[in-house]
């Protein structure tokens, strides 16, 4: 198939690859059928949606598209077992991971239980001195003071931990790779168990606890009683959904689409703080939980309090979740510096190594824990390969990993630590954590990079960027943009439509900050378009568009809606280019 546009290599090394004539047709019945704009109908031609399906896919409905939750193993079990300990007046404690699907997933219980008239122990460990995940002292003591634990986005792999809680029930609903055993607990609720169909295995643990809730709403209306309403929880759902990367197909559309209004009515405190000293100035959208809401949720679990997070979803006052979405603002700057300084020294060390191997990866001594799994990210998106960070104290080493589209590092790090390689580790197919001793290090890493190769992640480049057409600048209006919006939300697998301005003249071009690109572009014939560049200092596309001696580009991106005092205006999200 040739380039789009002839371009096999842009300036960020990638090969331009247009849609299909059998696309091209695609679009085009769906645009005759379902009467919608060309560019629409491409972004749900490139879904392989059909034309009489359209209409269904723009509006996703909940209750179309939500699953039975006695699908899951478990389930029903885990929701009598809840309820009883709400009727009873038990004493509940809620385990969760610190990362934000982990404390969404605690404030959704935190939530519903107080609209019962309940309230729980919220228990967040400690990412250094604890790590991930429950563990025996923290279990026991629980079980000692408590009927029941709830171990949300953790515990498919803790049989010790769940062993050591004596006196208490226990219940895990999670997403993590379980393993060939399960933990013998009362119930473990898992799209992602072995003996699971795999159906529902894209949902983040708050969709599960989401699910779980609704089985929980299920029962207490068969018994004639009324729960609390769910489907104002779902900016909750929607904000793990998107942080956590889980794909947006399916049910998970739906949750976005629909946890993106209610969070629109900004009834949730810590919502509405967070969003407020993050600057949040238009409705709430995909980037604003991936970019702006979730890092600041994640702060407090990587270098403040690991719980931080996790009780500001689930506060209900405005002062006191002005007072901590305050904080983790200012952690998440402080994670920024810290980050800074090990992703410099990680990359050299990387590159050091060549990063055309199947892994790349860098370990040292004192590196935060904390900001090694953005670190792992940073060097997957450069080297295109599953990516390993791990900061070492003493002879201890924590790290985390990223992963590539078609690679799964999950079940090679489980292999791992199988073998003895390491001390403990799993996770996802896209990203996980590992322990391992110093004296281990390099066999570890070097058995991992055989496991990866065997998937062939030493085959992968530069991805192809994938593009939906031209436009040109005067087509690119908010209008088109709210249109475009309509086959999202967009995010993971499910990517937002790009498209090319070919031939362009750069009118204007500034860096801002350290990294990023300010431009503006247009035809020759009058219209004009601005465009922003996250980024692209850290390769050669800021220099190349910045230092352009009037030289013409094709231009690559997705559009957007930019903000300033008010006004709406369409803004090119700039991702590659290329010389005309």
């Amino acid at each position: 198939m040739t380039a789009f546009l002839d371009i096999e290599t842009s300036l960020t090394g990638r090969r331009w690859v247009g849609p299909t004539a059998l696309m091209d047709r695609a679009a085009e019945a769906i645009a005759q059928g379902a009467g919608l704009p060309p560019a629409v109908a491409m972004a749900l031609a490139r879904r392989g949606i059909a034309p009489e399906a359209c209409e269904a896919y723009l509006a996703p409905s909940l209750r179309d598209l939500l699953p039975d939750p006695r699908s899951l193993l478990d389930m029903e079990k885990a929701a009598r077992r809840f309820l009883a300990a709400v009727d009873a007046r038990e004493r509940i404690a809620i385990f969760a991971d610190y990362d934000v699907d982990g404390g969404t997933s605690a404030a959704l219980l935190i939530d519903w239980l107080r609209q019962m008239g309940r309230e729980a122990t919220l228990y967040v460990p400690d990412r250094i001195d604890e790590g991930y995940g429950p563990n025996d002292e923290a279990m026991s003591q629980l079980a000692a003071t408590h009927d029941l634990i709830v171990c949300v986005d953790c515990g498919t792999l803790s049989h010790g931990p769940v062993a050591a809680a004596k006196g208490a029930d226990v219940v895990i609903l999670d997403h993590h790779l379980g393993g060939e055993t399960l933990p013998d607990a009362l119930a473990v609720v898992n799209p992602n168990r072995q003996d699971e169909s795999g159906d529902l295995a894209h949902l983040c643990a708050a969709a599960v606890v989401f699910l779980m809730l609704v089985e929980a709403g299920r029962q207490l209306r068969e018994a004639g009683r009324k729960g609390p309403d769910l489907l104002a929880m779902l900016d909750l759902v929607a904000l793990a959904t998107v942080a956590d990367v889980a794909p947006l197909i399916g049910v998970n559309r739906a949750f976005v689409r629909q946890g993106l209004r209610v969070m629109a009515r900004r009834e949730r405190p810590g919502l509405v703080a967070l969003a407020d000293v993050a600057r949040m100035d238009s409705a709430p959208s995909p980037y604003h939980l991936g970019f702006l809401l979730g890092p600041r949720v994640n702060a407090g679990g990587r270098v403040g309090r690991a719980d931080l997070g996790a009780r500001l979803l689930a506060c209900n006052v405005p002062h006191e979740a002005q007072a901590m979405a305050e904080r983790l603002d200012q952690l998440n700057s402080e994670r920024r510096e810290i980050e800074a300084g090990v992703q410099a020294a990680a990359m050299a060390q990387a590159e050091a190594r060549g990063l055309d191997a199947p892994l790349v990866w860098a370990a040292s001594e004192g590196w935060h824990p904390g900001v090694v799994g953005i670190v792992a990210s940073r060097l997957k998106e450069a080297a295109h390969r599953p990516a390993i960070v791990i900061g070492f104290d003493g002879e201890i080493g924590k790290g985390s990993g990223r992963s590539i589209s078609g690679v799964d590092l999950g079940a090679a790090i489980q292999r791992l630590a199988a073998e003895g390689l390491l001390l403990k580790g799993g996770g996802h197919k896209m990203a996980a954590g590992l322990t391992v001793e110093r004296a281990r290090l390099e066999p570890a890493m070097a058995r991992l990079a055989e496991l990866l190769e065997r998937q062939g992640a030493a085959e992968r480049g530069a991805a192809d960027l994938v593009l939906d057409g031209l436009l040109m600048p005067g087509a690119a209006t908010p209008e088109l943009i709210g249109t475009l919006e309509a086959a999202g939300p967009f995010g993971a697998g499910s990517p937002a439509p790009r498209h090319v301005f070919a031939d362009m003249q750069i009118t204007f071009a500034k860096r801002v900050g350290e990294r990023h690109l300010k431009m503006r572009f247009g035809d020759g014939l009058g219209a004009q378009l601005d465009a922003i560049a996250f980024g692209a200092f850290d390769g050669p596309l800021g220099p190349a568009l910045e230092g352009h001696g009037g030289a013409r580009f094709h231009l690559a991106g997705r559009l957007e809606l930019n903000v300033w005092q008010g006004r709406q205006s369409a803004q090119l999200r700039l991702e590659d280019a290329a010389r005309a």
